[in-house]
């Protein structure tokens, strides 16, 4: 059987298309062939512009009754959801070049590069960016069912070729109205939407839950980090102490033969491996500096920013970063979550030094003179981190959620828009 993870409710009556019977038209004589794979024979191929009307014909945004309606520019739509995000009407905007009209139920498709995933489907009528095509369905398709396909790799890898083809990096109308579309009967493409829609409302649910749960986070760190709220159990007083009273700064070096990490703004201190960017790195590892586990480390650049975290491996870093080794006088995981709360960070900016944020740093000398509020008993400290680290954990096991079911929503994306699932109407 098929190996997806996918969870579909059996109202929509699934049917899957699997093994043998996708393999060969001969053994099946529902599915044709079109350009290496096989379609269900009940679908058509038509051409983009045959199938899609790509709207045409500016408005002046200034004038009325333009001014008044909603506007729609690229910085308005997040990539590869189709959310629409903080949209406004074009005075409140000061819009004053010339947009497209649009109507709700049309399909907006942002046509520059790297802007190609910015499609969202239209619940108002409106006026958009000129670096948008509004798109008005027809009687080959509904304009929920194109708005996935907009958003479906297959489509998003044809754009992007496409876009390089141009004098300027962006999908010209012709090339829009040159692709593929593959079609199921109408009636199908409805309950192929709606099934994808409910998706994407879970992943709305999980995010949103995930998101709640960081501004938890945040006011708790902000009410436990400065003692406004206190654990049970504890009542030793807080003092006012400088960070070199209790972080020391580790400058060890010679260790080339340990495992090169990293320092992120997102995930802390990871393995190099795991961060993915293009890999900078000298060859010659001999100045690099070593960490161990509980040490913290952060970048002397981007202190400012609150880019630091807690090792939890043995490892060498760039000399770009600054490794503080923690006394007995504090726990690292406390200090970690210390270094992230919003009045820390504040400090680290005003004691860094440069003229401009992108030359700031923040070396050990400026660091250790800064001065915190810190619980004198340690296991006050342990406690609080351990308040923390807890919705650390729940927050962790929402994330491998929501992945998951994004994950599924693209496997199943990818069956549905080919007719590999099909959906009984």
């Amino acid at each position: 059987m098929y190996s997806e993870n996918i969870i579909v409710t059996k109202k929509y009556n699934i049917e899957l298309m699997v093994g043998d019977d996708m393999v060969s038209e001969e053994k099946n004589n529902n599915l044709m062939k079109y350009k290496g794979m096989l379609i269900p024979n009940d679908w058509i191929v038509k051409k983009f512009k045959d199938a899609v009307v790509i709207k045409t014909g500016q408005v002046n945004p200034t004038k009325q009754p333009y001014s008044e309606m909603y506007h729609v520019g690229l910085v308005n739509i997040e990539k590869y959801t189709g959310r629409l995000l903080n949209v406004k009407k074009a005075k409140e905007e000061k819009v004053s070049s010339g947009k497209y009209l649009f109507q709700k139920g049309d399909v907006l498709f942002g046509k520059i590069r790297p802007e190609l995933a910015k499609v969202c489907y239209t619940e108002i009528d409106g006026i958009c960016s000129a670096d948008i095509y509004p798109l008005k369905e027809t009687e080959f398709v509904d304009s929920m069912f194109l708005k996935y396909v907009l958003l479906d790799m297959r489509f998003y890898q044809y754009s992007v070729s496409s876009s390089m083809r141009t004098g300027l990096p962006k999908v010209n109308r012709e090339d829009l109205g040159g692709f593929d579309l593959i079609l199921p009967p109408k009636a199908e493409q409805k309950v192929i939407a709606t099934i994808l829609s409910t998706w994407d409302k879970a992943i709305d649910l999980k995010e949103n839950l995930i998101e709640q749960k960081k501004e938890k986070k945040k006011g708790l760190m902000q009410k436990l980090l400065t003692g406004e709220v206190r654990l049970p159990g504890f009542n030793r007083e807080w003092k006012k102490v400088r960070l070199g009273e209790v972080l020391k700064e580790r400058k060890e070096i010679g260790f080339a033969d340990l495992e090169l990490l990293a320092i992120t703004s997102k995930n802390g201190v990871v393995r190099r491996t795991e961060v993915d960017i293009k890999d900078n790195s000298s060859e010659d590892k001999s100045k690099y500096k070593r960490i161990l586990p509980n040490d913290i480390g952060y970048n002397t650049m981007r202190m400012w920013q609150g880019v630091s975290g807690v090792s939890k491996y043995e490892g060498i870093v760039s000399p770009a970063y600054t490794i503080l080794k923690p006394t007995e006088k504090v726990n690292s995981d406390y200090m970690g979550y210390l270094f992230k709360l919003p009045s820390v960070v504040n400090q680290f900016k005003r004691h860094s030094q440069g003229l401009v944020n992108d030359t700031l740093n923040l070396k050990y000398e400026n660091l250790k003179v800064i001065k915190i509020v810190l619980p004198m008993d340690i296991s006050e400290q342990v406690a609080i981190a351990n308040v923390l680290k807890c919705i650390d954990r729940e927050i962790g096991v929402l994330q491998k959620q929501l992945n998951s079911i994004k994950q599924q929503k693209k496997g199943l994306m990818q069956q549905l828009l080919t007719g590999r699932i099909r959906v009984k109407v």
